[in-house]
């Protein structure tokens, strides 16, 4: 193990037996945990809603949807739902692109 990272994990160890914390960020599965698996038709119901980049409003909009934007939802969180638009979006994202956006701005599709 070179010195550099030897230090590096020591460090951490010794901070973290005195009492320390360590910020550490949550890897790919342990965020997507908390998500519902879906596969599912939708679309939006509504007009200039916000795409985001994550479940809350927090994050950055990547761009918004109109009433009747298509979308295929694929993950549940609270009451947010990760999307992809299915066609190109009257606000100009185009097809493939994902986001999250709020179960009350969905009309959902019926299967059968």
């Amino acid at each position: 193990m070179p010195a550099l990272k030897r230090f590096a994990t020591v460090a951490l160890s010794v901070s973290l037996l005195a009492g320390g914390a360590a910020a550490l960020a949550p890897t790919a599965s342990a965020a997507s945990s908390d998500c519902s698996t879906y596969d599912q038709g939708a679309e939006v119901d509504g007009n200039g809603i916000n795409f985001r980049t994550g479940h809350s409003t927090s994050y950055k909009s990547k761009g918004l949807v109109y009433n009747k934007d298509q979308l295929a939802l694929y993950c549940k969180s609270g009451s947010w739902y990760k999307a992809k638009l299915t066609k190109r979006s009257k606000g100009g994202l185009p097809a493939g692109t994902y986001g999250w956006i709020r179960q009350d701005m969905i009309k959902f599709h019926l299967a059968g």
